[in-house]
């Protein structure tokens, strides 16, 4: 395609965009769904080309930003509550449905070899990072649950493609160590973490010393693809490697960045990661015209090639229920034996953990990456975009009404030693103190009245908040109400001075950053 028509192309698929997350939020879908659906719709557009993802571009170009995104906001003390849990998830239930799907698709094609068949095993068997963020967002969960998806869903790549990689190999060499697969697993995991580590602490350094906003903000964003690039170049995990690059990142961020920095890069992140996630629901819908042309069009999927995909489909389903009730049944066993940190999950947040498996896509584009000299590439290349779609537009729409179905409730209190309530009590207080240090000058004369009444009546006020939330809820809600309302007054206000010609626009830029700074205020804190 000529340059021009690839701008034109990204244009109107980022107006799809739009108009396909519009149509979701109407409809109470996952726009996911919306923009999978209207993506291979797009694939059959009379006089559109047929589209072909290219893997590697699309694996180091959209995985580490999304990754990143996930690990930045990672809950640190959450996540390390339930690493065992997490890994357990990423690692064990992706290597169990590795082998019953491998186990699953020898059985339907004995002529497969099973290096092969352990290859599409490895391909369907992570449920994807992108998959899971872009539903989870659509529906609430137990606090112990969605640190376990979303956990799973930064590291379970890594165990995937490190399978993957091994069972190709195999298929093309012929020879395959268990002993030296699970040694190299561990080189690139521990790699991984070092190359994330290093990159994460060296672009720490490089942030304290940048002095501009816009170079910061820039500088951050490119972390991402600093730790993935850097560690595929020594041949070490990417992914694990973005992962604790984020982690670190995210713990840090906080002494590193400027309000006006945090405000700004976390507009344009967001931004960022939403047309990114758009972009590959839409990119693996307009690839199923490509996939279908490759193996000889629909009639030959449907006749030879639907039941066996649909039973792997059901093999993977299977397997990962397997394996989540398996490990719930052991942490029962230990709690009955008197082992108090375990904690199993129950049936409801089994089931549900158990259907939150959507894939995407880099299940697909791992698929793509199968050499031509693979047995049965195409009926893996089918079998893969067949989960993302079966998962997607099946296990994404139903997952909330399970939800609700099951009746899912936060079942554990928080461990956090002090409430929101009572963290804010604490640092306006803090506040206080040191308006009270500041108030009065050299010979004790006060200088800053008005300062110290304001922060006084704050800390008294949070005192009389904390521990009786919910009498004051509406009293709260009132109150910034009222702030809403004559912030809205003085936007109209400024707006009149503006259009008359009394202000020029750089006064008013100044003070509608004021009042946006005030509304944003009030709506933040409205309960």
């Amino acid at each position: 395609m000529h340059p021009v028509q690839v701008f034109e192309l990204i244009f109107t698929m980022l107006l799809a965009i739009l108009a396909l997350h519009w149509v979701a939020l109407r409809l109470k879908l996952p726009p996911a769904v919306a923009l999978l659906i209207g993506g291979g719709a797009m694939a059959f557009i009379p006089g559109l080309p047929v589209f072909e993802l290219d893997p590697e571009l699309v694996l180091v170009l959209f995985l580490p930003p999304l990754l990143m995104d996930g690990a930045f906001f990672t809950a640190h003390a959450e996540f390390k509550r339930h690493i065992a849990g997490v890994l357990s998830l990423a690692v064990g239930a992706v290597i169990f449905t590795t082998l019953v799907v491998g186990v699953v698709t020898h059985w339907l094609l004995p002529n497969l070899p099973w290096a092969a068949c352990f290859a599409l095993g490895a391909i369907v068997s992570p449920p994807d990072a992108v998959s899971a963020r872009a539903v989870l967002q659509t529906v609430k969960l137990p606090r112990r649950l969605s640190t376990l998806l979303e956990g799973e869903s930064l590291l379970n790549d890594a165990t995937g493609l490190v399978l993957f990689r091994f069972a190709v190999a195999a298929v093309l060499t012929g020879t395959f160590s268990a002993g030296a697969a699970a040694g190299q697993f561990f080189v690139l995991a521990l790699g991984g973490v070092a190359v994330g580590a290093l990159m994460g602490g060296l672009w720490m350094l490089l942030l304290r010393r940048l002095r501009d906003d816009y170079l910061t903000i820039t500088a951050s964003i490119l972390l991402c693809w600093a730790a993935y690039i850097s560690a595929e170049a020594v041949h070490v995990s990417g992914v694990i490697a973005t992962v604790t690059a984020g982690l670190l990142f995210g713990w840090f961020q906080h002494t590193v960045f400027s309000a006006s920095i945090r405000m700004r890069a976390g507009a344009f992140w967001q931004v960022m990661v939403f047309i990114f996630e758009a972009f590959i629901f839409i990119l693996i819908g307009l690839s199923l015209r490509g996939v279908l042309d490759r193996v000889g069009g629909i009639d030959v999927v449907l006749a030879q090639m639907a039941v066996p995909v649909l039973i792997i489909v059901l093999a993977m389903t299977v397997a990962r229920f397997a394996w989540i009730f398996g490990s719930d049944a052991v942490l029962s066993m230990l709690r009955s034996l008197g082992v108090k940190r375990a904690r199993p999950l129950g049936a409801p947040a089994a089931t549900v953990l158990g259907w939150a498996g959507m894939r995407g896509v880099v299940t697909l584009a791992v698929a793509l990456t199968l050499p031509d000299a693979v047995p049965g590439r195409d009926f893996m290349l089918v079998t893969a975009f067949a989960v993302i779609l079966v998962t997607v537009l099946l296990q994404g729409t139903t997952l909330g009404a399970l939800i609700r179905v099951l009746g899912l409730k936060e079942d554990e209190t928080p461990h956090a030693r002090l409430s929101a309530s009572q963290a804010e009590e604490a640092m306006i207080v803090a506040q206080k103190n040191a308006v009270e240090k500041l108030a009065y000058d050299g010979d004790g004369n006060l200088v800053h009245p008005q300062l110290l009444e304001r922060y006084t009546r704050r800390a008294a006020v949070a005192a009389i908040y904390t521990g009786n939330e919910s009498a004051h809820t509406d009293r709260i809600n009132a109150h910034f109400d009222v702030i809403l309302a004559a912030v809205a007054a003085g936007r109209s206000e400024l707006m009149r001075l503006h259009r008359a010609g009394d202000i020029d626009d750089e006064t008013l830029h100044s003070l509608e950053r004021d009042l946006d700074i005030q509304e944003i205020g009030a709506l933040e804190n409205r309960v």
